[in-house]
């Protein structure tokens, strides 16, 4: 019994008494009144009594869609190692999850900032940059930078046709094939007035002269009719013959540096083979930020699907993203001809992410999460989509 029920009820037993030793119709109200004043006055204090607060089980999830840690069935359902994991969380805290995509890392990380979600849920890597804007949970996954190369890629006319171009060789093959026909037109004419025996008709003419430049252009050799005019006309032709050959020599050069240049690409064997080539990187990720700032050229993608179509059609020479996910990436599409290739460089490790301060339930998710370590439910879910290679 309460002090304020024990108070009340003291009052009650002294006006009773009143009452009786009065004996009176009106000490009876009087009495009666009393009793109504005070269970009323205690039942306003019980109102105005505060109750405790309830903790929130709402919350709403951020992920982004990232083989194996974050998938989606062709039902829309999401599964993987990260949400997995987070079920078994959540369900042991009570959750109650919504669930919000976002294209990029740094789309989940800004609203992990800015509050617009309550925890990010995948294989986020944790840094010192990142951790001075959100709060981060225990680890719960090793991790690092990789490389994947197309090891079956072919060089076509196309690439070869590109490679010329940008190194400035079809301008000069312009000119080549110009020189040529001017010099073709000049031999026709020159053969037309000098040499009796030359075609008569203008296309026999020309179709004759044309040979005979190319095979200077091609053979270095002449044709014996253009010994012409004695040691004039033979060192006019030998003239000649050395144009040919430096053409040809010219243009063998060239298509063979060409050639090499792309053969070079299947020799990324490592962190240390990537200055000079372009590479591939996920938008807002370690990798991007990594790469540029070793100085080397990228080009971003929001997911690896775009840029395995990029490495495949030689726009990029090779992809840098977390090792984790190209591997799974490689394993799961066997006849695409990848390979990740090179040690693991800036390792890393994976946790959740939610608002800077969110001090309460960044350790309760935190507790769960050590509890799972503990008891072996992590490495049994690492096992389900890893296999025993990790």
């Amino acid at each position: 019994m309460t002090s304020r029920t024990r108070k009340t009820s003291s009052c009650a037993n002294s006006i009773t008494r009143l009452s009786d030793g009065l004996g009176s119709p009106i000490a009876c109200v009087i009495a009666l009144a009393a009793i109504v004043w005070i269970a009323l006055s205690g039942a306003v204090m019980a109102q105005d009594t505060p109750a405790a607060p309830q903790a929130d089980t709402n919350v709403i999830v951020g992920y982004h869609i990232s083989p194996p840690f974050v998938m989606r069935d062709s039902d829309g359902n999401l599964h993987g190692m990260a949400i997995d994991l987070w079920n078994k969380v959540a369900d042991e805290l009570g959750y109650i999850a919504s669930y919000r995509d976002y294209p990029t890392v740094l789309g989940l990380l800004d609203a992990t900032r800015t509050g617009d979600i309550d925890i990010a849920v995948g294989n986020v890597s944790i840094t010192e940059d990142r951790a001075t804007h959100v709060d981060f949970t225990q680890p719960w996954f090793d991790a690092g930078l990789r490389i994947m190369i197309d090891k079956e890629g072919t060089t076509s006319f196309g690439d070869v046709w590109d490679g010329l171009w940008e190194a400035g060789y079809i301008e000069a093959y312009g000119w080549i094939v110009f020189i040529i026909i001017m010099a073709t037109i000049g031999l026709t004419f020159f053969d037309r007035h000098f040499d009796k025996s030359f075609p008569g008709r203008w296309r026999d003419g020309f179709s004759e002269s044309f040979y005979a430049v190319m095979l200077v252009a091609t053979k270095g050799t002449l044709p014996s009719r253009t010994k012409l005019f004695g040691w004039v006309g033979r060192v006019f032709a030998a003239f000649w013959l050395i144009i040919g050959v430096a053409v040809l020599a010219y243009v063998t050069s060239s298509v063979t540096s060409v050639m090499t240049s792309l053969a070079i690409r299947g020799d990324i064997r490592g962190p240390e083979d990537l200055p000079g080539r372009t590479v591939g990187v996920f938008t807002g990720s370690i990798s991007e930020n990594v790469m540029a700032s070793d100085g080397i050229d990228i080009r971003s993608f929001e997911g690896i699907e775009n840029a395995v179509i990029a490495l495949k059609e030689n726009e990029i020479d090779a992809i840098v993203a977390d090792a984790p996910v190209l591997e799974y990436y490689k394993h799961e599409h066997p006849d695409f001809g990848l390979d990740v290739v090179g040690r693991i460089f800036h390792p890393g490790k994976y946790g959740f992410a939610l608002p800077y301060k969110e001090d309460a339930r960044t350790q309760d998710v935190t507790i769960k999460l050590l509890a799972l370590q503990e008891s072996g439910d992590l490495d049994t879910l690492e096992r389900q989509y890893f296999g025993d290679e990790r």
